[in-house]
């Protein structure tokens, strides 16, 4: 690995330079963790949660639930007016 000098931007963005990006996959979008160390700062990727998929993914179980107890939406409907009652 070559060594690389990297600047600070005004805005205080540093680049890592493509070789590294491309040995090590990094992507835009990509998030990292900063941890302090001795005299500087050592950045770790991290893989943060798809929310998105999450929620469809307990989406779809809610709904299978549903269909399984017969759930309707009149049911929902019904329980979410008794829960504003009690919330009142």
């Amino acid at each position: 690995m070559d060594t690389n000098l990297v600047k600070m931007s005004p805005k205080g963005q540093l680049v890592v330079p493509q070789d590294i990006r491309i040995d090590e996959g990094f992507t835009p979008g990509d998030r990292f963790v900063p941890f302090p160390v001795k005299g500087g700062i050592l950045f770790k990727k991290v893989e943060m949660p798809n929310v998105k998929a999450e929620f469809q993914k307990l989406s779809k179980e809610i709904e299978k639930q549903f269909k399984k107890q017969k759930v309707t939406p009149e049911d929902v409907d019904e329980a979410v007016k008794w829960a504003r009652r009690k919330s009142s």
